[in-house]
């Protein structure tokens, strides 16, 4: 009954958006995702993730952006991480014809915490972000903080919901950046493969954006198995 009635509402606010496509802004967009964390020591992983990201739901392309890192896992709970990003953008689509096509070279300082209360599972992730970006006319420097709350609640040992709601805060001006509300449904395929199937409203100072999300979550495990 659950599961059905998230299927409801995410069919619901899918339908409000495509209908009220007037704008650039308004054009229902999608992200199309990938995530792992592949797992060489008992303390020691390396994230991979990869994201095409565009205005429409299989046009007008907008940003690439690939990222990696090395992963510190303190215990089961605490993870620390240090990485890097590598972001292409194209602000090209037609309702924005002066935006500028960047590209962007980031390097993150990441730390998550886990907890679970009952069976809703919580992950906090703090996050600062050092972007060195090149545009057509210009190269200059930014610096970020982000947090984000996930709330992660199982429906059976297969089916799964996820939220989560990330606010960006500039470290110069303007402070804030955007902030990311999310909703998705989500199924195990194996115990190392998921899927995920969301909205997410992208709301920056004066604009926001919809858009439809697939994600994918693969991760690996290369460390050494013991024999008996």
């Amino acid at each position: 009954m659950l599961q059905k009635r998230f299927l409801s509402i995410l069919i619901f606010l899918l339908a409000i958006n495509v209908n009220s496509q007037e704008t650039g802004e308004d054009e229902f967009g999608a992200w199309y995702m990938y995530f792992g964390t592949n797992r060489i020591t008992e303390q020691l992983s390396i994230h991979s993730e990869a994201q095409f990201r565009f205005y429409e739901t299989t046009s007008s392309f907008n940003q690439l952006l690939l990222r990696t890192g090395l992963n510190y896992h303190i215990n089961d709970n605490a993870i620390a991480t240090f990485g890097y990003g590598y972001i292409s953008t194209d602000g090209t689509f037609e309702d924005f014809p002066n935006e500028e096509n960047t590209n962007e070279h980031r390097i993150f300082e990441q730390f998550i915490l886990k907890n679970k209360v009952g069976k809703f599972k919580f992950e906090h992730r703090y996050r600062l972000e050092q972007r060195f970006i090149s545009s057509p006319i210009d190269d200059f420097t930014e610096h970020r903080a982000r947090y984000r709350l996930q709330l992660t609640y199982p429906i059976d040992d297969k089916w799964f919901l996820n939220a989560y709601d990330e606010v960006f805060i500039n470290l110069q001006e303007p402070i804030f950046g955007q902030n990311r509300l999310y909703g998705a449904i989500g199924y195990n395929v194996k115990s190392n493969f998921s899927i995920q199937l969301g909205y997410l409203k992208n709301h920056f100072t004066g604009i926001n954006f919809d858009r439809l999300q697939l994600g994918v979550i693969y991760n690996t495990d290369f460390r050494k198995k013991e024999t008996k």
